[in-house]
C-alpha cells in the first residue's frame, strides 16, 4: 500500500456554532453541509468533519473527546501577517513564531487554541523569523 494524502479527519466538538465561527471566520475555512445535515470545514483539498460530543456518528474513534487534537496547518500568508490577523481578532497566541520541522522541511509556526482547547499550529515554509 502507498498512501497519497489526507482526505479528512474528524473533530469532536462541544459547540458546533463556536467551532464553525472559529475555523470559518478566524482560519478562513469554508463551512459546508453534507450528508444528512452534517457539518464540515473545507480548506484546500481537505476537510474536517465535525462530530458534536454525545451526538456523534458511527463508526468513530474509541474515545472521541473535544480538545484532544494537536494539528499543524500550512498557511499561504507569511507568519507576520498571521500574527497580525490573530491579534486583530483577539486570538491568543500560545507560542511563536518558532522554528519547527514540517512534513517536507523546516517551517515557522505560531500556536493557538480553538474553542475546545485543541492546539492549532499555523505554519508556513518561510523561515525568516526577522518578520516579527
Amino acid at each position: 500500500m502507498k498512501l497519497e494524502r489526507l482526505d479528512h479527519l474528524v473533530l469532536t466538538v462541544r459547540d458546533l456554532k463556536a467551532t464553525c465561527q472559529f475555523y470559518g471566520e478566524i482560519l478562513g475555512m469554508e463551512v459546508i453541509t453534507f450528508g444528512n445535515g452534517r457539518l464540515a470545514l473545507r480548506f484546500g483539498n481537505q476537510k474536517l468533519n465535525l462530530h458534536e460530543i454525545d451526538n456523534d456518528f458511527s463508526p468513530k474513534a474509541l474515545k472521541p473527546i473535544p480538545g484532544a487534537i494537536d494539528v499543524c496547518l500550512i498557511a499561504q500568508e507569511p507568519i507576520a501577517e498571521i500574527i497580525e490577523h490573530f491579534q486583530a481578532n483577539q486570538v491568543e497566541i500560545i507560542e511563536g513564531p518558532v522554528k519547527r520541522t514540517g512534513a517536507v522541511g523546516a517551517i515557522v509556526s505560531v500556536y493557538v487554541r480553538d474553542p475546545d482547547g485543541n492546539l492549532i499550529e499555523i505554519s508556513n515554509y518561510d523561515n525568516d523569523l526577522s518578520e516579527k
